[in-house]
């Protein structure tokens, strides 16, 4: 999408929600969320007088911010330090100065959000996805044959954020009969406890009228896959054709990444959305919450467990076993959480490696320091 495509606020904003608190009155950034909270924790920034806009799109340094003058560029320069997950990035509120070319980033206000995965380096890095989110639309196709454990993968993610998540079922007109559709849903349901899951077609339009209407006020991200028909989705809500769809291949319901950057837009009914990228991986991030909240039926049980350390592996007395055996838990569901599980402990225990290899690095540093500076003291006589 080009710079310009962006809508401007005098015609395409609508009304602030009321699921935002109220900031100060008619205030220009209201319909992306700004309220009282947020103006508040922007003060001593206002004092200096730099303007409050939000993040709509991060690209090579730069960043499109929307401010109450409007969409401007902004350069991210002073803002980009070297942990990646604290690099500026769509859904981020910033502090921008008022004048310049480019305007500068001067600092981002706290997040009290974060949609973060690991990436597929070898070094043990978040990557951050969006900033201060309250809604992670999940979108899951039903061209294809359902993929629980991804599902799952999704759903730790987005309750490790802060947000909350929503599993929506697209392109629900390719299952011929009613009944068929409904076994899909219970199925996601049994998968995602505690969460809405909901089947749509842009086609027919069907479910999109309780979409929308649960998307209205907050901040909500678009996830999943390519070919998920994340951007048909972000255009119904939308009202219009902002983003570039592209057929998904009949073999595998794959599609190609027509959106390459993370977008953030207002909706016509109030509310915000971000649509991303297809996601080729779903790496957990220190995610031991997440999962646990998505496989709580587990947590309870273990609660049952003789041993309050119970591996659940052939430990007697494991509730979870027995519920196994009487077929009230799935074993799919055991296995999945048993490998996410694995999954999140390798990714911290690398993480954790990488963090003392830093500190390391920094004592060595400072040792050195120390010994050029007692030397300088005794003359040039290194110890």
């Amino acid at each position: 999408m080009s710079f310009s495509s962006f809508p401007q606020a005098s015609s395409a904003f609508p009304q602030a929600s009321s699921a935002f608190p109220q900031a100060s009155c008619a205030h220009p950034l209201s319909p992306y969320g700004w309220d009282a909270d947020w103006e508040a924790e922007f003060s001593p920034y206002a004092e200096q007088g730099l303007l409050p806009g939000r993040v709509v799109r991060v690209d090579r340094g730069q960043a499109d911010v929307f401010t109450a003058d409007g969409l401007i560029r902004a350069d991210t320069a002073l803002v980009t330090p070297h942990d990646p997950l604290r690099v500026i990035c769509t859904g981020d509120w910033a502090a921008v100065e008022p004048a310049g070319d480019p305007q500068l980033i001067r600092a981002l206000l706290p997040r009290r959000t974060a949609f973060v995965r690991s990436t597929s380096s070898q070094r043990s890095e978040g990557q951050i996805l969006a900033a201060n989110v309250d809604h992670a639309v999940i979108a899951v196709s039903l061209a294809v044959e359902l993929d629980l454990g991804r599902i799952e993968r999704f759903l730790a993610l987005a309750w490790e954020s802060g947000a909350q998540p929503l599993v929506v079922l697209t392109k629900a007109d390719l299952v011929p009969d009613s009944t068929g559709l409904a076994y899909l849903v219970e199925d996601v349901e049994t998968t995602a406890p505690g969460v809405q899951v909901l089947a749509v077609s842009s086609q027919t339009g069907e479910g999109l009228d309780v979409l929308a209407a649960l998307v209205t006020g907050g901040t909500s991200v678009l996830l999943g896959v390519s070919g998920a028909g994340k951007s048909t989705l972000a255009n119904t809500l939308l009202g219009a054709d902002v983003m570039e769809v592209q057929a998904a291949r009949d073999v595998d319901g794959k599609g190609r990444h027509t959106t390459t950057t993370r977008n953030l837009l207002a909706l016509p009914g109030g509310g915000v959305l971000i649509d991303t990228p297809g996601l080729r991986g779903v790496g957990l991030w220190d995610s031991e919450a997440g999962v646990g909240q998505v496989f709580s039926e587990i947590a309870e049980l273990a609660q049952q467990c003789r041993f309050h350390d119970c591996g659940h592996g052939s430990e007697p007395g494991c509730a979870v076993l027995a519920a196994i055996e009487d077929g009230s838990l799935p074993e799919r569901r055991l296995e999945s959480w048993r490998k996410l599980m694995r999954e999140n402990q390798r990714i911290v225990a690398k993480t954790d490696a990488r963090l003392r290899q830093e500190m390391l690095r920094g004592w060595k540093q400072m040792s050195a320091e120390g010994r050029v500076n007692g030397a300088a003291k005794r003359g040039g006589r290194v110890r």
